[in-house]
């Protein structure tokens, strides 16, 4: 095969990908959503809420499940485009959206789990946190202002919990909504774009 061709195969598959990705958060965010109506996001409450949702809510098990599914297969989707981009030499200024938009993406989606790791109020989740809450204090200049927006000016309590929630569900996951469709948009563009260009050459020559 082709160095040309093998380039416009990993192309294509990129923006397979993107749709994938776009697809999973459109899950993520509207399993969420539903999620939301039932969870509690206070120190005492979290845990009880989930478990509920869990055990007596009617298919609140395989909502959350879905959600867990999506939010983790986002991260490794976006790292597998991000390496597909690359091995298929995606590095013309004219691919510049697409690049930016997929390592956001993919930081934004790490961010997702990230602040999600203490919503559900486990021993796992609450230690995770405490840990790395003294790295980001260790930052310098800035960590204490993060750790004070992060906890609510005390120790890991219900407002830790709600300011992570809000982070988490209304400013990090819209974000992530709208870098997806921003990626796939650069993306179909580009094909687009290379599909015009190949159609000329075809007539000229």
């Amino acid at each position: 095969m082709q160095s040309t061709q093998f380039d416009q195969i990993l192309r294509r598959i990129a923006t397979i990908l993107s749709v994938v990705i776009l697809t999973l958060c459109l899950i993520y965010v509207s399993t969420g959503v539903l999620l939301a109506f039932y969870y509690e996001p206070t120190a005492g409450g979290a845990y009880n809420s989930l478990k509920m949702i869990n055990t007596q809510l009617p298919y609140g098990w395989l909502f959350r499940r879905a959600y867990d599914i999506a939010g983790n297969a986002i991260i490794a989707i976006a790292l597998i485009q991000i390496v597909v981009m690359f091995l298929g030499r995606q590095f013309r200024k004219s691919w510049l959206t697409a690049w930016i938009s997929g390592i956001l993406l993919t930081l934004s989606a790490i961010g997702l789990d990230w602040t999600a790791m203490i919503l559900d109020w486990t021993q796992e989740g609450y230690w995770r946190f405490s840990i790395e809450l003294g790295t980001i204090e260790a930052i310098p200049f800035i960590g204490g202002q993060l750790r004070e927006i992060l906890t609510g000016g005390g120790a890991i309590n219900t407002t830790t919990v709600e300011h992570l929630y809000t982070i988490h569900s209304y400013l990090i996951s819209v974000v992530t909504l709208i870098l997806a469709i921003v990626n796939l948009s650069a993306l179909v563009w580009q094909e687009w774009q290379m599909y015009q260009a190949e159609l000329g050459v075809g007539v000229r020559s």
